[in-house]
């Protein structure tokens, strides 16, 4: 049987005697396990993890003054009231979205495997949770009737529980590191240990 010319059945890359960079022949050259590697980042998606980044920073402060409103003369009360609470859990989502995006962009395109996908859920799962703990006195699922409202030990920590849920989240969606001197088997001893 008579072999085709090289350019037909061959990327026109090898017709040349070139392969362009970043371009795997085989799937022994897969550095990344159960991924395909990606290219590093852009100057343009560097920058929108800095914006993202950015907003993070913002949602942090926002946080920080939600919950300590004296650091910038705002203390108007002696306990905790609803719009302080409104301004952590506001300031909490601001820096969960800042986050999530960030990882975004540093995935890089990466495609979204059930690690991942937990992780997101698992933001959203702690931003919800923290947020219905410090409200849980306004929602009416508190120890104590609305004229009284204590911010206390339970909801702190369930406050405190929904933050280390999102925490959690965000390093799971982080993406996986390469293992070092580990690479996909080739087809050819994949199909030999098969045997």
């Amino acid at each position: 049987m008579r072999e085709p010319p090289l350019g037909l059945l061959s990327p026109p890359w090898e017709a040349q005697g070139k392969r362009p960079a970043g371009r795997l022949d085989s799937p022994a050259e897969v550095v990344f396990i159960g991924q395909m590697p990606s290219s590093p980042l852009t100057k343009k998606q560097i920058r929108w993890a800095r914006r993202w980044m950015t907003l993070v920073l913002a949602g942090l402060f926002t946080v920080i003054i939600g919950v300590e409103p004296d650091l910038i003369g705002l203390d108007r009360s002696p306990v905790v009231g609803f719009v302080q609470i409104g301004v952590w859990s506001t300031g909490l989502a601001i820096l969960l979205l800042g986050a999530t995006l960030t990882v975004r962009v540093v995935r890089n395109s990466r495609p979204n495997s059930l690690r991942s996908e937990i992780g997101v859920r698992l933001i959203a799962t702690g931003y919800v949770f923290a947020v219905a703990a410090s409200f849980a006195d306004f929602l009416g699922i508190g120890s104590h009737a609305l004229p009284t409202i204590y911010f206390g030990p339970v909801q702190v920590l369930g406050l405190a529980l929904g933050v280390l849920t999102s925490l959690l989240g965000l390093i799971l969606y982080w993406p996986s590191r390469a293992k070092r001197g580990e690479r996909a088997p080739s087809p050819a001893a994949a199909s030999a240990s098969a045997d």
